[in-house]
C-alpha cells in the first residue's frame, strides 16, 4: 500500500505543479486528489494493522504514517517496515 500512495503521491504532486504552474490547468489535480486521499486513508488502515498486530510503540506509527505525507518518502519507510518485520519474524 506504500508503494502506490507513494505513486499517487508524485502524481498528486505533479499535478499540482500543472495546476499551479504555468499551465494553470486545474483538471488533472481535480482527478488525482481524490483519488490519492482516499488511497492515504486506506493506507494509515493498514499501518495501524500493522502496528497493532506487531505491537510497535506509537512513534513508530506516527512515524509511517507521516511518511506517506513526505513524496518518496513512502518507499523509504516500506523498506524499512518490511526489514523489521522480518526480522522480528525470526526471533519469534
Amino acid at each position: 500500500m506504500a508503494y502506490i500512495s507513494g505513486v499517487f503521491l508524485i502524481i498528486l504532486c505533479v499535478a499540482m505543479f500543472i495546476r499551479y504552474g504555468p499551465a494553470d490547468d486545474p483538471s488533472m489535480s481535480h482527478v488525482v486528489s481524490p483519488i490519492h486521499g482516499w488511497l492515504y486513508v486506506v493506507y494509515l488502515v493498514a499501518a495501524g494493522l500493522l502496528v497493532y498486530q506487531r505491537r510497535w510503540t506509537g512513534t513508530a506509527a506516527v512515524l509511517i504514517a507521516l511518511a506517506g505525507t513526505v513524496p518518496l518518502a513512502s518507499f523509504f519507510s516500506e523498506r524499512y517496515v518490511v526489514k523489521r518485520a522480518r526480522v522480528e519474524a525470526r526471533v519469534r
